[in-house]
């Protein structure tokens, strides 16, 4: 449980309603800017344990206004790879420490945005059609695992998805019936794992109506907003705070 500052609240508030933001509105893809946020102030098996219980409730309001308007191909090829990818970052979490943490999820962050500004090399990867099945299935494994150690799974699922021709809502809609399932299927191993607690549950209650009202904004902005001023909000974020997450884990 982490202490209850002022700081700590105003840091919580900004990064679980950018979180709805992003997950209701934006594919999700940056949604886990709010777990590097918060892990600047608290221990990152913390942060994550805090926003897995309201990423699951963003992704159970956002579900209502995209219903049924996803791929469920591509989608449920993902989900197939990406709940043994939720297994396997469970046991890579059990075997390392709070800086080692910290370094992989600075180093998924900044990879994040030099992936996206990495135009060229995005066309390369998305673009092959063929054994399309097979690449879901491993890009699912990848989101998977990232997901459950940073909430990141949204890089390596979009790497797929974009290769499939959807649309816009195509696209956000499949993200959200992917991580919905995703990130209920963590809330077991997280609790196992001693990450989510009574305490932190009190807590995200607390905090609750924050990603409601992310999420809410979100999908109004789904049509409004042009995704690169949204997005590049986002890169300076996950830039400022991957590295200086490294810079900790490190020193």
């Amino acid at each position: 449980m982490p202490e209850i500052t002022v700081m700590f609240f105003l840091i919580a508030v900004l990064a679980i309603t950018f979180a709805g933001v992003s997950k209701a509105g934006f594919g999700s893809g940056a949604a886990f800017a709010s777990s590097s946020i918060l892990a600047l102030i608290v221990e990152p098996g913390v942060a994550l344990a805090f926003m897995l219980p309201l990423l699951m409730l963003i992704d159970a309001v956002s579900l209502r206004p995209y219903w049924g308007r996803w791929r469920l191909r591509e989608s449920l090829l993902l989900i197939l790879g990406g709940l043994p990818g939720v297994a396997l970052g469970a046991a890579f979490y059990k075997s390392v420490d709070a800086d080692a943490m910290r370094v992989l999820i600075g180093a998924i962050s900044v990879a994040f945005v030099a992936w996206q500004l990495s135009g060229r090399l995005r066309v390369r990867l998305v673009k092959p059609r063929e054994k399309a099945d097979v690449t879901g299935v491993v890009a699912g494994v990848v989101a998977g695992f990232t997901s459950f150690v940073s909430h990141a799974g949204g890089p390596p699922a979009a790497v797929y998805l974009l290769g499939r021709s959807m649309s816009k809502t195509e696209y956000q809609a499949s993200t959200v019936l992917v991580f919905g399932i995703l990130n209920a299927a963590k809330f077991v191993p997280y609790a196992m794992l001693g990450m989510v607690t009574p305490a932190s549950l009190t807590l995200d209650l607390m905090l609750a109506p924050f990603a409601l009202l992310g999420a809410w904004i979100g999908v109004r902005l789904h049509h409004r907003v042009s995704e690169p001023v949204f997005f590049g909000l986002t890169y300076v974020l996950l830039v400022t705070t991957g590295t200086k997450l490294i810079w900790d884990g490190l020193t």
